[in-house]
C-alpha cells in the first residue's frame, strides 16, 4: 500500500525528474489570483498555461523566477496544423509567460484543433532537442488513436479525459504504455460535472468534485490530473479530498457503477 507521500506526490517521466504534487492547476475556469495563490501554498506546483488564464499570470511568473526548478508548466497551444504553427504557439506561449523553457509543450485536441503529421512531430521535436520545452505532449479524445500513439511515436505525455462515465483509456490506452512511459495526466474529471448531479436511477448520492479526482488518481496508469476550480472554495474542498487517499475497493465499484448509469 503506497503512503500519503507516494499518493499525493510523483516523479514523471515527463518532467525532468521534478517532484510533482499530483493534482495540477488549470486556471482557465474563473479562479482568482489570490485563489491561484492559496493552491501554491498548499503544495501544487503544477499549472496549465493558457492565454485564457489572467488569474494565474502573475502568481506563476513569480513562482518561475523564484523557483523554476520546482514548478512545472504545461504549455497550452491551439496552434498545431503545421509546423511553424506549432512553432508560433510556443514562442507566443514562452514569450507571454516570461520563461526561457516550457516543461511540456502540449499540443490542444489532435484532430480538432491540432494535427499529427510529419512537419507538427517534426517541430515538436525539435523545440524540445532545443531545449525550449522539456517534453511534449498532446490532448486527446480519440482512445485507440491514443493507444497508437503511446506505443509508436516520441511524444512524452498524453492528456487523456478519463472518469468514472468514461474509462476506456484502461482498456484502448494505458495497456499500450511501457515503463511509464508517456506520462498519463487525466482531465474531465467529473465529466463536464455530469457526476456530481443526481441521477434517475441511482439511489444513492452522486460523486463529488473529489471522489472524481481520487478516481483518476487511484489509477497506477494515471501520473497526474488537473483541477479546474472556479474559485478558492472549490479548489480547497478538491485539494482536502486528496487527504483521504486512494479508493477503497467498494468505493470504485461504486463509482463505476454510477459512472455506467451516468454515460447511459
Amino acid at each position: 500500500m503506497r503512503s500519503m507521500e507516494e499518493w499525493l506526490y510523483r516523479t514523471p517521466s515527463a518532467f525532468r525528474g521534478k517532484r510533482l504534487f499530483r493534482l495540477g492547476l488549470a486556471a482557465n475556469y474563473g479562479i482568482d489570483e489570490p485563489g491561484v495563490r492559496a493552491a501554491m501554498d498548499r503544495g501544487v506546483n503544477l499549472f496549465l498555461w493558457t492565454l485564457r488564464a489572467p488569474g494565474l499570470a502573475a502568481p506563476l511568473r513569480e513562482a518561475l523566477r523564484g523557483r523554476r526548478d520546482r514548478v512545472a508548466v504545461i504549455g497550452y497551444s491551439l496552434i498545431g496544423w503545421f509546423g511553424w504553427g506549432v512553432r508560433r504557439g510556443a514562442e507566443g506561449l514562452l514569450k507571454d509567460l516570461r520563461t526561457d523553457y516550457l516543461d511540456v509543450l502540449l499540443l490542444g485536441w489532435l484532430g480538432v484543433t491540432a494535427a499529427w503529421t510529419s512537419a507538427t512531430e517534426r517541430e515538436l521535436v525539435h523545440l524540445r532537442e532545443s531545449g525550449k520545452v522539456g517534453a511534449i505532449g498532446v490532448s486527446i479524445h480519440n482512445r485507440v488513436r491514443a493507444g497508437r500513439l503511446a506505443a509508436q511515436s516520441p511524444l512524452d505525455l498524453l492528456m487523456l479525459r478519463y472518469n468514472a462515465a468514461h474509462p476506456g483509456a484502461e482498456r484502448d490506452v494505458f495497456p499500450h504504455r511501457r515503463d511509464g512511459r508517456p506520462t498519463i495526466l487525466a482531465y474531465t474529471a467529473t465529466a463536464w460535472r455530469r457526476l456530481l448531479r443526481p441521477r434517475r436511477g441511482w439511489d444513492g448520492p452522486p460523486m463529488t468534485a473529489g471522489d472524481c479526482y481520487r478516481f483518476q488518481l487511484s489509477s497506477p496508469h494515471v501520473d497526474l490530473a488537473l483541477t479546474g476550480p472556479a474559485n478558492r472554495a472549490q479548489l480547497e474542498e478538491n485539494l482536502d479530498a486528496l487527504s483521504r487517499g486512494p479508493l477503497a475497493p467498494e468505493e470504485d465499484e461504486r463509482f463505476r457503477a454510477f459512472g455506467r448509469v451516468v454515460h447511459g
